[in-house]
């Protein structure tokens, strides 16, 4: 039986890839207040501007690549069972190669019917005013605003429940419910922790690994770890 792995990645894990990320002083929200284009009531007091947003971040996307941090935990799935629970709406670990990704937050390439939430689209051009579903509903991007629910993070719970590692990437361990997700592994499982700037100390939690490190960089190091300890 292989192990499971679990990686839960942030903004960090992308940033390198040129992804702006979410908290940064030159974040991709600078210049509109953030309730104004993640949030429901944005969307409804002026959905041009919101739509706009998200065609400006999805173009963006398609002008970058995944760097040596997305290709090396897609490399943990020649070892272990490997799932991705991700916080960042862009596809940089599936191109990357890793077929087991959760999206918390949801995914820029899609997009869904206001009238139907279960109807959801491929999406990878601008998604503009008018444009409807087959029942006529207009489309929003399949982003989870600030207000709304994460229907995933119960099925993220149960993946962090069974794991036998957890890699943290690339997150302010700020944003719940994601951030929460760590108090769900199961006693005693190694943890790694990567992060530039981290904010969790390594006796926070038993067997925990602080890397002070960006992703590129301290990612390969945890990967050869796990490689080495728990294969």
């Amino acid at each position: 039986m292989r192990k499971k792995v679990v990686v839960l990645t942030g903004a960090g894990v992308s940033a390198e890839s040129g992804i702006k990320t979410f908290r940064d002083a030159d974040g991709l929200w600078e210049g509109h207040d953030v309730m104004e284009v993640a949030s429901p009531s944005g969307f409804a007091s002026n959905p041009e501007l919101v739509l706009d947003f998200y065609n400006q971040r999805r173009r963006q996307l398609l002008e970058v690549s995944p760097n040596e941090a997305h290709m090396a935990l897609a490399n943990l799935e020649a070892h272990f069972k490997t799932t991705i629970i991700t916080q960042n709406i862009d596809d940089l670990h599936e191109r990357a190669g890793s077929t087991d990704v959760v999206h918390l937050h949801g995914e820029l390439f899609k997009v869904r019917s206001t009238g139907n939430q279960n109807l959801i689209l491929d999406w990878k051009k601008d998604l503009n005013w008018g444009d409807v579903c087959e029942d006529g509903h207009q489309l929003r991007p399949h982003i989870v605003w600030f207000g709304e629910q994460v229907p995933l993070i119960e099925k993220a719970i149960e993946i962090t429940q069974n794991a036998d590692a957890l890699l943290i990437i690339g997150t302010s361990m700020q944003v719940y419910p994601a951030a929460g997700l760590i108090q769900y592994t199961p006693d005693g499982i190694p943890i790694y922790f990567i992060d530039p700037k981290p904010n969790l100390a390594s006796n926070n939690h038993e067997n925990l690994v602080v890397l002070a490190e960006k992703a590129s960089v301290g990612v390969p190091i945890a990967v050869s770890r796990l490689i080495d300890t728990i294969t």
